[in-house]
């Protein structure tokens, strides 16, 4: 609203209104401002909760070691966030952009899901909803977004399509006009552009059609993905927190070298004209995950829920898309890839193990943050853990340093990916 309203006033020579046209300036004024919401808000919310007596109940001690003290700690953290993201991206996006639409719905759309699955665990049971029920959620958003880059007009980006040399130098250039485009970036190769559409050559007149619709699918499952990813990492105090917040920023620079067609031409990328505004909510996203911290650092005086862990994967893997680097996100997730993968891998062995009458387990314990706080002697004497490491338990304030530690050098390969070809 006040990137308008400053508009406005620019045109009757303001001083100093001008400055509200940089991505610069609001991204960083949305950074102060969602951190300052978050820590007032959140000091508020929480004893809110304490008073309402809304709380996490004693965890399973089999696998939470450190369960017994997180008795009494309130849940549906995730409304902290929320909050603190969406008030400055209204207050300082441009609200007409299609890609700010796209997140805001995106963030409040996940966050209710995540709302009534919190709300469900604590008034009627402490399962919460039904999986089938969130995975339905994250189809509709998935479907949703996809159609929506799809049919949007104002979704288009320019291609680099030609590589000219000009005594000896290679000279990268962009479609003069934009255009709709299921072409997303290969990461370490070159000549770095795959067209959904290639993919159904065999159909003709038809490709461009089906690739679209392969471009729809691959954007739900996208969301799926990395939506439960980020539900599963959620485990420890301040681990996906703090994950999500290293990972928006590298989606923030990918953001903004997108939305700049001189930065754009120089790493030889598409460039996204509007996804400018990514930046904008990005960094409002991270002030609001950091001020988050403050309060979910060991040991956790609240935990997000999944109120906030269904948004933040939401936001990753919608961010990802929108800017056509979906392929980047084995990379920049790399946790929650890793997380998702050993409930995989431990849930199918243990299945295996079952046909033959053995307690066979893949790790000691899944998703695989879990694995390294089990204590000596914790596991049942008759299972068999295939991959037995770490032999004692860690600090849960260590596995979440060491799991922090590990984003930030994937999403440094990530962005480095942009010059490695």
């Amino acid at each position: 609203m006040l990137y308008y309203f400053f508009r406005y006033l620019g045109e009757f020579g303001i001083s100093g209104a001008h400055m509200w046209s940089y991505i610069s300036f609001r991204a960083i004024l949305t950074l102060v401002l969602s951190l300052i919401i978050s820590a007032w808000f959140g000091e508020w919310f929480i004893k809110y909760m304490r008073r309402r007596h809304i709380s996490e109940e004693q965890r399973d001690a089999s696998i939470d070691p450190y369960g017994v003290e997180k008795k009494g700690v309130p849940a549906m953290g995730g409304v902290i966030i929320i909050v603190a993201t969406l008030i400055p991206v209204l207050l300082f996006g441009r609200l007409r952009n299609i890609y700010l639409i796209l997140m805001v719905g995106t963030t409040l759309w996940l966050g209710l899901l995540g709302f009534w699955d919190d709300y469900t665990k604590m008034t009627s049971s402490k399962d919460g909803i039904r999986p089938i029920y969130k995975l339905i959620g994250q189809a509709i958003l998935g479907l949703v977004v996809g159609l929506t880059l799809w049919l949007s007009p104002d979704a288009v980006v320019h291609e680099n399509v030609t590589v000219e040399r000009q005594n000896g130098v290679e000279m990268v250039t962009h479609t003069s006009e934009p255009v709709k485009s299921t072409v997303t970036t290969i990461p370490f190769f070159k000549d770095n552009n795959l067209r959904y559409s290639d993919v159904f050559l065999w159909l003709g007149k038809y490709r461009t059609a089906a690739g679209w619709i392969l471009f729809v699918l691959v954007t739900t499952f996208v969301v799926m993905a990395v939506s439960n990813g980020a539900n599963l990492n959620d485990g420890m105090d301040g681990m996906c927190s703090g994950n999500a917040a290293i990972m928006c920023l590298a989606l923030a620079i990918l953001a903004y070298v997108s939305s700049h067609i001189q930065f754009a031409s120089y790493l030889n990328i598409m460039y996204v004209p509007g996804s400018e505004e990514l930046v904008v909510f990005l960094m409002a996203f991270v002030g609001a995950l950091i001020g988050f911290l403050w309060y979910n650092a060991y040991p956790a005086q609240i935990f997000m829920g999944d109120t906030g862990s269904l948004a933040i994967g939401g936001i990753i893997a919608v961010t990802a898309i929108i800017i056509h680097k979906e392929l980047l996100l084995p990379l920049i997730c790399f946790i929650f890839f890793i997380e998702s993968v050993s409930v995989i891998l431990q849930t199918n062995y243990a299945r295996y193990g079952n046909k033959r009458g053995l307690k066979l387990r893949f790790f000691k314990r899944a998703p695989i943050h879990d694995t390294f706080r089990v204590k000596p002697g914790q596991l049942p004497p008759d299972f068999k853990v295939l991959l037995n490491w770490p032999r004692g338990c860690w600090l849960e304030s260590k596995i979440t340093t060491r799991f922090w530690i590990i984003t930030i050098m994937m999403c440094a390969l990530a962005i480095v990916t942009l010059k490695i070809r």
